[in-house]
C-alpha cells in the first residue's frame, strides 16, 4: 500500500510503499476512500504544530471497516466510517463530565502517535522504520482506536463525508456548541478558508440574523457569500473593525469567530465585539505566541474571550447529525470540496490550499 511521508520539516511529502500492522486490542483497520487536505496539516508540515517527523500525517479521513481488533464491539467489516484524530477513552474524568474533546488520554494519545500503546503501525523501506501517524489518512490503509470511528450512515458519499472528521465539525461545532450562537444574532468571521466557511455554515443553522465574513482574498469573499455570509469585508484594505461597526451601527457584532491562528488578527476580532459579546478562537496559533488585548472590556463591558477546540464535539452524536444534515439538503458539503487529488498529487493539493485556491481539496482513493 502507498502512503504520503513527511521526512522533515519544511519539505515535501515523498509518496512511497509502506507497510501495516494488522489491528491490536480495540482497533479497527479501515480503507481510506478520501481524506481532506487541512490548514493543520500545512502547520505540522511547517513546524507549527509540534509533531516532528518523520510521520504519516493527514487526519481528515473516511472510508469502510475491513477488520477489527480483539474487544472492538461497536464497529463490523463493512461499516463506513468517519475518522476522528481524538480517540476518547470514556474513563477519564473529562469524559465522565460528557467533554470527550478534552479527554486526557486521547490528548496523549494523539501526541505519542495515534496509538493507545504508543507503537506505530506502519513501517517502510522494509527497514523496521517505524511511523507514527496521528490518524494516517494520507494512507490508503490505516490502524486506528475503536473510539475514533465514528459509524455513519451507509449512503453517504464518503468523498463528501470525510469532511466533517476535522473542518466541518471544528467550523459548525464552533457556532453550536461552543458559542451557542443564538437566532437573530451578528456573527464576524475572520477567515473564509475551510474551517472559516463551516463557521458561516454553523451560523446559517443557528439563525443568524447577520454573518459578516472576514478575509483578504477576494475570491473567498464571494465564496463567504456562496455559504450564507450577509455581507463581507475586506481586510486588504485596512483593519476590518471600521466595516463592521458601519454594518452594525456602530455597536459591533454579537460574536465574533477568528479562524486563521494569527494572534493580530485575534485581537482584531475581539475588538470588533458589541457589549457582552464572544470572541472565539477556532485557529491554532503558532505553537509560543502570545496575543494582547485590552483588559478593560473584560468587566466594564463584559467582553468574552473562548476558545473552540474541535468543534467541542460529542463526536459519535454530532458527526452522524452532521451528515445527516448534509443529506437533507441543509449542510454544504459538495461545495466545500474545490478539487479533488491523487494521492501522488499530495503536494500540488497542499500548494493550492496555502495559495487559498481552494475551499478545500481532497484526496480520492
Amino acid at each position: 500500500m502507498r502512503a504520503a511521508i513527511l521526512y522533515s520539516f519544511n519539505e515535501p511529502f515523498a509518496v512511497e510503499d509502506v507497510e501495516l500492522a494488522p489491528p491490536r486490542q480495540g482497533e479497527v483497520r479501515v480503507k481510506l476512500a478520501a481524506s481532506g487536505v487541512c490548514h493543520s496539516d500545512l502547520s505540522i508540515q511547517r513546524g507549527i504544530l509540534p509533531m516532528p517527523p518523520p510521520r504519516i500525517i493527514g487526519h481528515e479521513g473516511a472510508g469502510v471497516v475491513t477488520e477489527v481488533g480483539p474487544g472492538v464491539t461497536s464497529l463490523a467489516a463493512g461499516d463506513h466510517v468517519v475518522l476522528c484524530w481524538m480517540n476518547p477513552c470514556g474513563h477519564c474524568r473529562e469524559c465522565g463530565r460528557g467533554r470527550p474533546v478534552h479527554c486526557e488520554v486521547a490528548l496523549q494519545t494523539m501526541m505519542m502517535g495515534g496509538t493507545y500503546d504508543g507503537a506505530p503501525r506502519f513501517k517502510v523501506k522494509g527497514s523496521g522504520m517505524d511511523m507514527p501517524h496521528w490518524v494516517g489518512s494520507f494512507a490508503e490503509e490505516t490502524v486506528i482506536p475503536e473510539t475514533g470511528c465514528v459509524k455513519i450512515r451507509s449512503d453517504a458519499p464518503l468523498d463528501k463525508a470525510c469532511l466533517v472528521g476535522c473542518g466541518v465539525m471544528t467550523g459548525v461545532g464552533a457556532v453550536i456548541n461552543t458559542a451557542k450562537v443564538e437566532p437573530g444574532a451578528s456573527v464576524a468571521v475572520f477567515g473564509a478558508g475551510g474551517v472559516g466557511l463551516n463557521v458561516i455554515q454553523g451560523a446559517v443553522l443557528a439563525g443568524a440574523e447577520k454573518i459578516i465574513a472576514v478575509d483578504l482574498l477576494d475570491n473567498k469573499l464571494k465564496l463567504a457569500k456562496e455559504f450564507g455570509a450577509t455581507h463581507t469585508v475586506s481586510a486588504a484594505k485596512g483593519d476590518p473593525e471600521a466595516g463592521i461597526r458601519e454594518l452594525t451601527d456602530g455597536r459591533g457584532v454579537d460574536y465574533a469567530f477568528e479562524v486563521i491562528g494569527n494572534p493580530k488578527v485575534i485581537a482584531q476580532a475581539y475588538a470588533c465585539l458589541r457589549r457582552a459579546g464572544k470572541c472565539v478562537v477556532v485557529g491554532a496559533p503558532p505553537f509560543g505566541s502570545e496575543l494582547t488585548v485590552p483588559a478593560f472590556p473584560f468587566s466594564m463591558e463584559e467582553k468574552w474571550l473562548i476558545g473552540s477546540f474541535y468543534g467541542s464535539a460529542q463526536f459519535h452524536h454530532d458527526m452522524p447529525r452532521l451528515i445527516d444534515l448534509y443529506m437533507a439538503g441543509r449542510l454544504k458539503l459538495d461545495q466545500l470540496v474545490t478539487r479533488k487529488f491523487k494521492l501522488a498529487d499530495i503536494n500540488a493539493a497542499m500548494d493550492a490550499m496555502d495559495k487559498g485556491e481552494v475551499a478545500r481539496g481532497v484526496i480520492a482513493y
